[in-house]
C-alpha cells in the first residue's frame, strides 16, 4: 500500500518560463487535467536486503517519469506522440533497464546521479587547504563520477510530493566524511520535477560539514527516436560554445580551452543549421591501439554562463538542443552551470540487453551533462568545485521538449 496520501489539484494553466539565451521554444501546451502525487510500486532489493522503489511522475497528455531511490536514476521518461494520435500513444526516450538487477549490474551509469564529483579527477587526487586526498581509482589511474560507490549506487531516502510546478521527488542521502577518500561529511540533495508542459526539471543541492568538493550530474543517455531506435548519428545537435576542453589519453582535460573554429566540436549551427553528430563522430575515430573508442566525450565551455550582475546568479541559460530529425522531435537543455560534457555513447559495446530486450550498441545514446569542467580542483582559474561549511551547492538542470511533427 502506498504509505503517502494521493492528493490532486487542478492543473496549472500557466506555462513555466525561465530567462535564458538562445532558447529553441517555449514549453508545449498544458494538456487540461489534474496533477496528483507521484506513485510507488517495489523495485527489488539490494543484496543487503534493503528494498528499492520506483515512483512515477505524470501529467495529463502521457509525459511521465520514473525514478528509482536507488542510485535517483531517471529510468524511463515517456514522451507523447504528435496531436492528432492517441494520448496513451508515448515512446521512451532513456536507455536503462527494466529491473533493479539490471542497475545492481555494472552499466555506464545509465540515468543515474553522479557524485560527489562527476566526471575525471587527475590520478584520483587532489590537495585542499595544503592537506592531500586520495581517492578511489575506478578508471584506470583517475577517479570517474564518484568512485567504487558514488551517489548511483547508494539508496536514497524518497518523499513524493506536488509543488507549484508539479509533482516531484525529492531524494536525499549522507555522504560519511572519507566516503571514497572525500573529506567531509556531505547532504545531497535532489529533486526531480516534471510539470504540465512536460518539462523534467533536476535539481541538485548540498552542503557540507567540512570543506570538500562537489561536481554532481544527470547522467541520462537520450535517444529521441526511443531508447531501442539504433544509432543517434543522425541526431542534430547545437551547443552555444565557442571552446572546449581538448583531453589527453586518459580523458583529463589539457587545462586549455580551446576554439572549436575548424574543429570538428563546432556545434554552433542554430535551428536548421545544426550539427549531425555523425560528422562529428566519423571525424574522431578510434584510436588504433583500441584504448580510445573515438567519437565526442569531452566538455564544452558555455557562452556567456558567467552572470553579469547579482540578480542574474542562478538564472537559466541554453546548453544544447538535440534535434531527430525524422520525428522532429527535440530537447533542449537549460542549466546555471558553466559547462556541459557531450558523450556519444562511445563504450556502449552491444553487450547490454535493456528495456524489452533492446540491445545497447556503440552510440545508441547521448549523454548531455550539465557541470562545472571536469578535474576542475587542479584548475585554480576554472568555476571552482569547492564547498564550504555554510555554503550550499546548487545546480539546476531543466529538459525542455518538443514531442515532433
Amino acid at each position: 500500500m502506498h504509505p503517502y496520501r494521493m492528493v490532486s489539484m487542478p492543473l496549472l494553466l500557466l506555462s513555466f518560463f525561465v530567462f535564458h539565451g538562445n532558447a529553441m521554444a517555449a514549453p508545449a501546451t498544458p494538456v487540461q487535467g489534474e496533477l496528483k502525487v507521484p506513485t510507488v510500486k517495489p523495485f527489488g532489493k539490494l543484496p543487503d536486503g534493503r528494498e528499492a522503489s520506483l515512483y512515477t511522475l505524470a501529467v495529463p497528455g502521457g509525459w511521465q517519469a520514473t525514478i528509482t531511490d536507488y542510485g535517483a536514476i531517471l529510468t524511463s521518461f515517456l514522451v507523447p506522440l504528435p496531436g492528432g494520435q492517441a494520448a496513451d500513444k508515448t515512446v521512451d526516450l532513456v536507455l536503462g533497464f527494466d529491473s533493479l538487477a539490471g542497475y545492481l549490474a555494472e552499466h555506464p551509469y545509465f540515468g543515474a546521479i553522479c557524485g560527489r564529483v562527476s566526471n575525471r579527477i587527475a590520478a584520483g587526487a587532489f590537495e585542499l587547504d595544503g592537506k592531500k586526498y586520495q581517492l578511489a581509482t575506478n578508471n584506470g589511474a583517475h577517479h570517474l563520477h564518484g568512485g567504487l560507490m558514488g551517489f548511483d549506487k547508494k539508496l536514497w531516502k524518497a518523499t513524493p510530493r506536488l509543488s507549484e510546478k508539479g509533482p516531484c521527488l525529492d531524494l536525499e542521502m549522507v555522504s560519511a566524511a572519507g566516503d571514497e577518500g572525500y573529506p567531509g561529511q556531505l547532504s545531497a540533495k535532489v529533486t526531480y520535477t516534471l510539470t504540465p508542459a512536460g518539462e523534467l526539471w533536476v535539481e541538485m543541492t548540498a552542503t557540507t560539514q567540512a570543506p570538500t568538493i562537489v561536481n554532481m550530474v544527470h547522467h541520462s543517455y537520450w535517444n529521441l527516436a526511443g531508447h531501442a531506435s539504433g544509432s543517434i548519428q543522425d541526431h542534430e545537435l547545437s551547443v552555444p560554445a565557442d571552446r572546449y576542453l581538448p583531453v589527453d589519453a586518459g580523458s583529463i582535460p589539457t587545462g586549455q580551452l580551446a576554439t572549436v573554429e575548424g574543429t570538428p566540436f563546432d556545434f554552433r549551427g542554430q535551428a536548421k543549421s545544426a550539427v549531425p553528430l555523425g560528422k562529428a563522430i566519423v571525424a574522431l575515430p578510434p584510436s588504433a591501439d583500441g584504448k580510445n573508442a573515438g567519437g565526442v566525450d569531452h566538455c564544452f565551455v558555455l557562452r556567456d554562463w558567467q552572470p553579469k550582475v547579482p540578480e542574474q546568479v542562478g538564472k537559466l541559460h541554453t546548453a544544447a538542443v538535440l534535434r531527430e530529425p525524422k520525428s522532429g522531435r527535440s530537447l533542449e537543455i537549460l542549466t546555471d552551470q558553466p559547462g556541459i560534457q557531450v558523450y556519444t555513447g562511445n563504450y556502449l559495446d552491444g553487450t547490454l540487453k535493456g528495456k524489452g530486450g533492446a540491445v545497447y550498441a556503440k552510440q545508441n545514446g547521448i549523454c548531455l551533462e550539465t557541470q562545472k569542467y571536469p578535474d576542475s580542483i587542479h584548475h585554480a582559474e576554472w568555476p571552482s568545485s569547492r564547498l564550504d561549511p555554510g555554503q550550499t551547492y546548487r545546480h539546476t538542470m531543466v529538459h525542455r521538449f518538443n514531442s515532433g511533427n
